[in-house]
């Protein structure tokens, strides 16, 4: 006599859904019966919630009640940001690849106004983090040091307040003709002669020469990490705190500028100029800030000017977003914000002091027009 054969639907179910089941019992189980019920009261729940904006919760449950959709239609039926909860465009398919594919990361980097030569293939190159050996094992080249020893423009007496704060966000950037180092990796030091600290203390002489207050914090970055046990990833975090601070003691401050170097090569980062070399200049504007349009446009502005009167010097205006880097770069802290990349790694002193002081006649010239507005 035949057994009578169990249909394939309650095969499935006993093979599939009762283990399920078993295993979701043995779950709530643990939760209620242990100390882990305690992370899921009311409280929990609501600072879950308020991690994400409003919308987002409201556009996910509006999606299954009715009432909702209705009650709130001008909130659930408006497009939905999907870049602000995921990191994710769905229109470009670098944003879910950009962070698993090495060097593609940096093409989220959007142009908004390029230079000469600017394109895909020349976009910035953020150096990595420098390593131990690089700051320990570092000789300045004096040689390069005296070629620019000059004696410095004396500020003019009229200056009473100081409206522009310089610092470094990653002030070990360095340069590599002013290091001895046989080192392959980019140039780094905790030396503000060679690194990007120079660029920032040339920069407040030339615009003190011209009447613009200047205060130039020289923080070494590294050693403040360090002290506060912060990788690299924080240093805008830790760049952040030497801002605010300035602002809260100094209410005349309203122009910041962050100083940075490219790792481009110098085919890239160099450009002549009725028989001078200088160390191509560009805007990084953060789109995640709350003020980016009118760091946008002090950017453009500035960025045209210095075009107009030397043709070439600059690469462009670049704008990141929180896909690639910090995103912010602390621009949501005044309307007159910039990061300002001065050259690259390979350029030197001579040219990078050529390009601080075109930098510093267009900015003086800019600064007193909003002045007057």
């Amino acid at each position: 006599m035949h057994k009578k054969r169990v249909p394939k639907s309650i095969r499935l179910i006993i093979k599939y859904t009762l283990p399920m089941i078993v295993i979701l019992h043995l779950i709530v189980t643990l939760i209620t019966s242990t100390g882990l019920k305690e992370y899921f009261v009311s409280p929990f729940i609501y600072s879950i919630s308020k991690a994400a904006p409003e919308e987002t919760a409201l556009f996910i449950m509006a999606q299954e009640m009715t009432p909702l959709r209705v009650n709130y239609s001008d909130k659930v039926t408006k497009q939905f940001d999907w870049m602000e909860v995921t990191n994710v465009d769905v229109g470009d398919i670098r944003s879910l690849f950009g962070r698993e594919i090495p060097g593609l990361e940096r093409y989220h980097t959007e142009i908004a106004i390029a230079g000469q030569g600017t394109d895909l293939s020349t976009l910035p190159i953020e150096s990595p983090p420098p390593t131990e050996e690089q700051l320990q094992n570092q000789e300045v080249n004096q040689s390069q040091l005296e070629l620019t020893e000059e004696e410095d423009p004396p500020p003019k007496k009229e200056i009473t307040k100081n409206s522009v704060y310089i610092y470094q966000s990653h002030s070990w950037e360095a340069f590599k003709p002013l290091i001895k180092s046989d080192l392959p990796q980019d140039a780094s030091s905790t030396n503000e002669k060679v690194n990007v600290i120079a660029v920032g203390t040339k920069l407040k002489k030339e615009l003190e020469s011209r009447g613009i207050g200047v205060k130039h914090n020289k923080t070494n970055v590294t050693k403040g990490l360090k002290e506060k046990n912060w990788d690299y990833t924080q240093s805008y975090d830790f760049s952040r705190g030497l801002v605010q601070k300035a602002l809260a003691q100094n209410e005349n401050v309203s122009y910041l500028i962050d100083i940075h170097r490219d790792s481009q090569p110098r085919s890239i980062t160099t450009t002549t100029i009725n028989g001078k070399d200088y160390a191509r200049l560009f805007f990084v504007v953060g789109k995640a800030s709350g003020k980016f349009g009118r760091n946008l446009e002090v950017a453009k502005e500035i960025n045209a000017a210095l075009e107009q009167k030397y043709p070439g010097i600059s690469r462009g205006v670049f704008v990141k977003s929180k896909l690639e880097g910090n995103g912010v770069y602390n621009q949501d802290l005044t309307n007159r914000a910039m990061l300002l990349e001065f050259g690259g790694v390979e350029n030197n002193l001579n040219e990078l002091y050529n390009s601080i002081e075109a930098f510093a006649e267009i900015f003086s010239t800019y600064y007193r027009g909003m002045q007057r507005r």
